[in-house]
């Protein structure tokens, strides 16, 4: 009896220790996925969430990104965003302009046109795209916009573009007020120009440049700056310390790198396009066009009783699409109440006591113009700060409300910033304390269009990092992140054809 039982424990024993090195070895190859297969988890075309297995993730190599020590989630996130992006666009090869997206030849058509319409309905629109033979095209990928609006009520409302690859789009709408709406889809891009820009930012992300003032008595001497720099000529190293941003600039032949003054942006690279490619570029051709309507373009929209309006209300789940719409030009969301603030009084009642910390660029920077000039008690303070660039400050002493705007570290095109004014949102975030009445709104995103994504990425991991420190040490502390939005680029940075000639656009 006693040796069964002593087999019996030798056997739950050896049975134990083969179940830890399982464990083991799956935790093992969990936490050191090789990185050129990847289950990545991401949003495809259609909204939804979708996990796949993601093979040949390629990173670009620009500046050593793809050489990043990641945890094994930052990794699975970035490869996640990377297969995203890489699914939208499919590479089809050289395509002839004859052979691109023309909007003028595409059309869509309102599937159920004839059905009977209420408040909170859904309109399927289809969109078929042709290019400028009028053949239908065979792929996908082309950047389009949809909306439906109601000029008369001032209202508008975006659609879900769903992308079948095949030369058909399907819009999704929700119908969300009542009267005649109309429905407009637009051709942004085409995906044969899209392709371009995307080797523009993979083979070129230096095309936008940054120079540096280094300055030392009656001596100055001005040098070439950007995340890394080509060649083997010396270097001054502004890698940030804290978060490990990097950022160089040539060093200069006769100053110590100590003796820099001022940061600016140099200029733009031009004749970067063949004349085929720039052909993909054309305004009032293929870029920003209506695609028209084959059929009727409006609907007519009843509203819902009011059992059916609460029932409404009540289904709507955080996936709902779209967040909100504007209405009587004012913008009203889905999800949850929004107390609107129309008059100054109501801004100085929402602030009061209120510390409010600004970082980013332009887009960010339009509130605090906006505050000082429709809230007539907070008062700018003079810092003698660049016009556009900051710092800047105001104050409400009568309401004890300060409110601050700080530009981001580079790269950031402003003409003209002091280098010790080249601060990191991250590493500002760490020096706030936080607390209930501290406001913190961040935008980050428009100096980063001509670069790599994984640039983008690793300052926003940064950010993010330092928001979570933040709110862990100061939970009542309201943090605001405010977007990205579509850009018309201006006439400096679009990619320009090879003769220089013409009117094209990015």
């Amino acid at each position: 009896m006693w040796t069964n039982f002593f087999k019996l424990r030798l056997f739950c024993c050896l049975l134990a220790v083969l179940m830890v090195v399982v464990l083991v070895v799956n935790v093992t190859q969990v936490e050191y996925l090789d990185h050129e297969t990847v289950s990545a988890t991401f949003i495809d075309s259609s909204g939804q969430f979708v996990s796949s297995q993601v093979t040949g993730i390629s990173r670009n190599p620009y500046c050593g990104y793809d050489q990043q020590t990641l945890s094994s989630q930052e990794r699975m996130e970035e490869d996640s965003l990377l297969a995203a992006l890489h699914q939208q666009v499919p590479d089809v090869g050289p395509v002839p302009f004859v052979k691109s997206t023309d909007p003028s030849s595409s059309y869509f058509v309102i599937l159920n046109s004839a059905a009977f319409f209420k408040v909170g309905s859904q309109l399927e629109v289809l969109v078929h795209v042709q290019d400028f033979q009028r053949k239908p095209k065979k792929c996908g990928g082309d950047y389009l916009q949809a909306r439906i609006h109601s000029p008369k009520l001032q209202a508008g409302a975006v659609g879900r573009v769903v992308d079948y690859q095949n030369g058909f789009y399907k819009v999704f709408f929700t119908l969300l007020w009542p009267g005649k709406v109309k429905v407009s889809v637009s051709l942004v891009h085409p995906s044969e120009g899209i392709r371009v820009l995307q080797r523009l930012q993979e083979d070129k992300p230096d095309r936008v440049y940054f120079k540096s003032l280094f300055r030392s008595g009656r001596i100055s001497e001005t040098t070439e700056c950007n995340v890394c720099l080509p060649g083997n000529l010396p270097l001054c190293n502004f890698t940030d310390l804290y978060t490990g941003e990097p950022w160089f600039c040539f060093k200069p032949k006769k100053l110590p790198c100590s003796s820099r003054i001022t940061h600016f942006k140099g200029g733009y690279l031009k004749g970067l396009l063949t004349a085929a490619e720039s052909a993909f570029f054309q305004s009032g051709v293929n870029i920003k066009m209506p695609i028209n309507s084959s059929g009727p373009d409006w609907v007519t929209v009843i509203p819902r009783r009011i059992k059916e309006t609460n029932n409404l209300e009540l289904s709507q789940g955080s996936g709902t699409f779209p967040s909100g719409y504007y209405y009587k030009d004012q913008w009203r969301p889905r999800k949850f109440k929004m107390r609107q603030f129309n008059d100054p009084d109501n801004i100085t009642e929402c602030l009061q006591r209120k510390v409010v910390h600004l970082f980013g660029d332009s887009t960010i920077r339009q509130w605090f113009e906006y505050l000082t000039t429709f809230v007539p008690d907070l008062v700018e303070f003079n810092l003698g700060s660049p016009k556009n660039v900051g710092p800047f400050l105001a104050v409400d002493q009568k309401h004890n409300i300060l409110l601050k705007y700080r530009c981001h570290g580079p790269p950031i095109r402003f003409t003209t910033v002091f280098s010790n004014e080249l601060h990191y949102v991250a590493n500002e975030l760490n020096g706030i304390v936080g607390g209930k009445n501290t406001v913190v709104a961040i935008a980050v995103w428009s100096h980063f269009s001509t670069f790599p994504l994984e640039v983008y990425i690793r300052r926003l991991r940064n950010i993010r990092r330092a928001v979570v420190r933040l709110l862990d040490r100061s939970p009542k502390t309201v943090v605001v992140i405010r977007t990205a939005n579509a850009q018309e680029l201006g006439p400096e940075v679009r990619p320009q054809p090879l003769s220089a000639k013409g009117t094209w656009e990015s």
